[in-house]
């Protein structure tokens, strides 16, 4: 069987309508059951770490990620993605992105995401075209994102209702063909009301907001992009939502908190415990809540 990139199965994930799952993982023992889950439900799906979960979290360093995937990675339904790089992070430091992402090409991470949204739409243009030349140099594609994610920030959010009926920093149509236009990117993450979990000590363990998706929205950006488009913040949307949306134009989802609050809470008592916790947790996620589990033969056929 012919082994395929992670651009063509994103591409084939859209066309077929269903969507592949990106599992972050902030603590490395988290990472052998999200894999176990993935091949036992035979789900496709992105083992990812972001440049936040080895500054913030235990997952070590990109090549610690690598290092650790190397030896449970299962190529029939998994690849390696480094999920989101900023420019400018969540405690608005600058970010050495450029630098960290051609790292983490040479270490073999089959995507990588630079995330520019912090900067206006020329700023985010200009470091996306940059890290999209180093990378499809190396034929490794590239995940950016347009639009306002929140939820890492330290701050309090405002009120979920306002943001959602204001459409506060929801994608806009023409800045997305724009950027999509003169950045070459190969897929998007937008904002249409889904939002961060909290990664502040104080806040990481408390029930994440219970969003919901802007599908109309959705379907203007599907429509006038053409390519696979991103949901991050994947877990507490209601099913309902993210079914309507990987209809949509949704081809890949981000799951973070879904999986690391079980690990969390059990991993002090026995990290066996946390890890049946982490499998049973993505097992569930990939058969109820987004239903798509089965979806490797299929993408990979």
């Amino acid at each position: 069987m012919t082994r395929l990139a992670t651009a063509e199965l994103m591409r084939r994930a859209l066309a077929q309508g269903t969507a592949i799952p990106a599992f972050n993982i902030p603590y490395l023992p988290m990472m052998a059951p999200v894999v176990r889950a993935l091949a036992d439900t035979r789900t496709f799906g992105l083992i990812a770490v972001a440049k936040l979960e080895f500054t913030k979290f235990e997952s070590g360093s990109p090549t610690a990620i690598r290092d650790e995937y190397e030896r449970v990675k299962d190529e029939t339904v998994t690849r390696l993605h480094m999920d989101h790089v900023p420019v400018i992070d969540e405690d608005n430091l600058r970010v050495d992105y450029l630098a960290m992402l051609s790292e983490c090409v040479e270490l073999g991470y089959e995507s990588v995401m630079v995330d520019g949204s912090r900067l206006d739409l020329a700023g985010n243009i200009a470091c996306t075209r940059e890290v999209v030349a180093m990378a499809h140099a190396k034929d490794v594609p590239v995940e950016a994102e347009l639009g306002a994610i929140l939820g890492h920030e330290a701050g309090p959010l405002p009120p979920y209702e306002e943001l959602f009926t204001s459409g506060r920093g929801f994608t806009d149509v023409a800045e997305a063909v724009q950027f999509v236009e003169e950045t070459e990117v190969d897929w998007l993450s937008i904002s249409i009301g889904n939002i961060h979990g909290a990664i502040s000590a104080a806040k990481k363990t408390q029930k994440k907001i219970a969003a919901r998706l802007d599908i109309d929205q959705l379907g203007r950006l599907r429509d006038a992009t053409g390519i696979p488009l991103v949901l991050h913040g994947g877990t507490g949307i209601q099913r309902e939502y993210i079914q309507a949306a990987v209809a949509n134009g949704i081809a890949k989802i981000n799951v973070a908190t879904a999986i690391r609050q079980p690990y969390e809470a059990l991993r002090d008592q026995s990290i066996e415990r946390a890890q049946e916790a982490v499998y049973a947790a993505t097992c569930e996620l990939v058969t109820e809540e987004l239903a798509i589990a089965g979806n490797a033969a299929p993408l990979t056929a």
